[in-house]
């Protein structure tokens, strides 16, 4: 029982991760109505990240982690410029040009990119055996559903109500500033293709990271201390008036705070375990849940309706996921098997030559 609750604790945890972020572009949103810079939210996110998880990782990781080398830092700034300064402003570029849930659904396409560039760099491999179709399958199926709910609408299904507008009500109250939300879908599409690249780029360096430095927390530090540096020097230079800086307790620094705190400083560093643990692909492949999560939290919160595409989408997202869930299910007893056949193998015989050459060969059949 414990082993079956350890093997799903990766997947419970990327949907936590996947309702935090709904939360954090819903916040993003009335953040951006209430006059908020895109500019100074994200550097106030990563400050904020930045006071949280850099005396976790001491307290956690400070005495058993190894010294850090000149590569690793170097993986950590560069984890902090794309995926964060980079990643985080061009998305919220793209959700001030179109809305919360556009913006959701285009990162729906990271899995696809994700996948893309694993195949080309090595990390995974393309195979069309009955685990490969399924990735390649699932992956497909869930960024259609995604498109389905963002491009069809049908008739109007909404089970409830609450006549709850918040955008509305900050952007009439409390706004020291105009409001940054604009409208250009054409623009706002490609800034968001641009962010799903670079959200992509981000999980295949910290991959690449965790296979040598495996201590989620002071990557998550490396990388907020890293976006903090950046995202402040770049607000600097194109946010001249100081007023714009402030905070007061307003939806603001609700959207700062937990933004920082909880989606980067928390589950950023739950990520990080979980590509460690699974790969960047488990991770992308969840992207998709993001989307329903908006979906309903929009309708509560932004008067968003709810529609019959919004309904088959979010089934076909949940079709998506479960057929990558269980090509990754069977990958992993595939490679249980096979370790559990080496080492009898090693009691057995005395040619490690022989041995190489077999895990080589069932490694490259087995993996995708």
């Amino acid at each position: 029982m414990g082993g079956a609750m350890d093997g799903l604790k990766p997947t419970f945890l990327m949907v936590l991760v996947q309702c935090s972020t709904g939360l954090v572009n819903i916040l993003y949103k009335l953040a951006l109505g209430n006059g908020m810079s895109a500019r100074i939210l994200i550097a106030y996110r990563f400050m904020f990240a930045s006071a949280f998880v850099v005396p976790m990782s001491f307290i956690l990781e400070g005495k058993r982690r190894p010294k850090m080398t000149s590569h690793i830092l170097f993986q950590g700034f560069l984890c902090g410029l794309i995926g964060g300064t980079l990643g985080q402003s061009l998305y919220i570029e793209g959700l001030a040009y179109t809305s919360a849930t556009f913006a959701a659904a285009m990162m729906n396409l990271v899995p696809a990119a994700t996948f893309i560039i694993s195949v080309i760099y090595g990390i995974e491999r393309l195979s069309l055996t009955k685990i490969g179709m399924a990735k390649i399958i699932g992956t497909a199926i869930g960024v259609g559903g995604a498109m389905v709910q963002t491009f069809y609408k049908g008739p109007l299904t909404n089970p409830w109500t609450t006549n709850i507008n918040l955008m509305e009500y900050f952007e009439e109250h409390g706004s020291t500033g105009h409001p940054q939300v604009k409208h250009n879908q054409l623009l706002g599409l490609l800034l968001s293709l641009a962010s799903c690249f670079c959200y992509s780029v981000w999980l295949l360096i910290q991959a690449k990271m965790t296979q040598t430095f495996p201590y989620q927390y002071t990557i998550t530090a490396m990388m907020s201390v890293s976006a903090a540096v950046t995202g402040v020097a770049w607000a600097i230079c194109l946010e001249r008036d100081w007023s714009a800086w402030h905070l007061g307790l307003n939806i603001r620094l609700l959207t700062v705070g937990y933004s920082g705190i909880i989606a980067s400083g928390l589950m950023f560093s739950l990520m990080a375990w979980c590509v460690w643990k699974r790969g960047p692909l488990f991770v992308a492949v969840f992207n998709p849940l993001m989307l329903v999560f908006v979906a309903i939290i929009g309708s509560f919160c932004l008067d968003e309706k709810l529609h019959l595409g919004s309904l088959i989408g979010a089934v076909l997202i949940v079709i998506g996921l479960y057929a990558n869930l269980w090509a990754k299910g069977q990958e992993l007893k595939s490679l249980s098997s096979f370790k559990k056949s080496t080492n009898m193998n090693d009691e057995d015989s005395d040619s490690p030559g022989s041995q190489r050459i077999s895990f080589a060969s069932t490694a490259s059949s087995i993996v995708i």
